[in-house]
């Protein structure tokens, strides 16, 4: 593969780190250890034991969850770091 100046696995080496960062973050908003609440943090509805059961430490219902994830996504920084424009640079 043609790298340019790069050192060779170089290249690699980005997508290992993203990769690797990608994990560790999805890691930490997983759930934090502890007791799984009974009612939404957010909203105070009910979280479903089945819920409670999946994920351990859960603290907020499906639909506060899925809102919290998609202003998560919107606020989330571009990772110019993989980026063609970054490596022109």
């Amino acid at each position: 593969m043609a790298t340019g100046w790069a050192r060779e696995g170089a290249v690699q080496e980005q997508i290992d780190s993203t990769v690797a960062e990608g994990v560790e973050l999805a890691r930490s908003r997983l759930g934090q250890a502890g007791e799984s609440l009974e009612y939404c943090a957010e909203c105070g509805d009910e979280i479903p034991q089945r819920r409670r059961e999946a994920i351990p430490g859960v603290q907020l219902c499906v639909a506060c969850q899925e809102e919290a994830d998609h202003n998560y996504r919107h606020n989330a920084a571009f990772n110019r770091r993989g980026s063609k424009d970054s490596q022109l640079r």
